[in-house]
């Protein structure tokens, strides 16, 4: 009789890292912060509780892999903080602040950005072994929820009408929602090393963008975040163009040699 061991599943019993899970609990208590703030009415709060916890959600993964405490629990705790403070938390601020007046549509569109962040990260979760670590298949949640709470800032810095706000904010529900599950493809940072020798002007480059966004966070975030959000689709029409060119100057050159050898017979 042949004896087969099931694989012991990996559990917590030698204990978990405390440091990178320390900062993912930090960016969940900024999600929740943001849910409680929504329901006070505070939306300026709960928009920028939101960006802190985008902060937050960046360093978790660094500290991790710069202290070398990467672990499977990591990994499975940050996607589940990824969708309270990225998903949930994002579509309640945007049907409390902007969707509302829209009744059923206004919530379902709010549930749609929540169940396509979720479906992000499930197939993150997924592709995390497949996909190339330099760029993302797909809009991260983070950046979604980024664009969401600058949205936010950006009306209450400039003032706005009702009307352009609830169009607005549900233009750009359903594109996120749709770059969010797409197969678009978005620039990781990965490769982008601040521990290591990078060139002068670069140091310069975010020296002045760290002034800038002291001097209009508001503005400087919401361009930021924007320009992110759109460099997948510009990313993707670009080299589809230029892929289309190389193939047909392929079969330009393959059909020039039989065409000189049809004319020379």
């Amino acid at each position: 009789m042949i004896d087969r061991q099931k694989p012991k599943p990996e559990g917590i019993k030698k204990g978990v890292f405390i440091l990178p899970n320390l900062v993912t609990s930090a960016s969940l208590f900024g999600g929740f912060y943001s849910i409680i703030a929504c329901l006070d009415g505070a939306f300026d709060r709960a928009a920028i509780a939101i960006l802190v916890s985008a902060v937050l959600d960046g360093l978790d993964g660094r500290i991790a892999r710069l202290t070398g405490s990467t672990s499977k629990f990591g990994v499975e705790y940050d996607s589940l903080a990824d969708l309270i403070a990225f998903g949930l938390a994002p579509g309640i601020l945007i049907f409390t602040w902007a969707l509302r007046p829209f009744g059923r549509y206004g919530w379902l569109a709010a549930f749609l950005y929540v169940v396509c962040g979720a479906l992000r990260l499930a197939r993150f979760n997924v592709q995390i072994t497949t996909i190339e670590s330099k760029s993302f298949n797909g809009l991260p949640i983070p950046a979604a929820a980024s664009l969401v709470a600058s949205t936010v800032i950006i009306f209450f810095y400039f003032g706005y009408g009702e009307i352009t706000k609830h169009v607005t904010v549900l233009i750009l529900v359903y594109l996120l929602a749709f770059l969010m599950v797409s197969n678009t493809k978005y620039y990781s940072f990965k490769e982008l090393n601040l521990t290591k020798k990078m060139p002068f002007m670069l140091l310069v480059g975010l020296i002045l963008l760290l002034i800038a966004i002291a001097a209009e966070p508001q503005i400087v975030l919401f361009v930021l975040t924007f320009g992110y959000v759109l460099s997948g689709p510009v990313t993707t029409i670009f080299f589809r163009k230029r892929q289309h060119k190389v193939i047909k100057s392929k079969v330009l050159h393959l059909h020039t040699p039989l065409e000189k050898k049809r004319q020379g017979d």
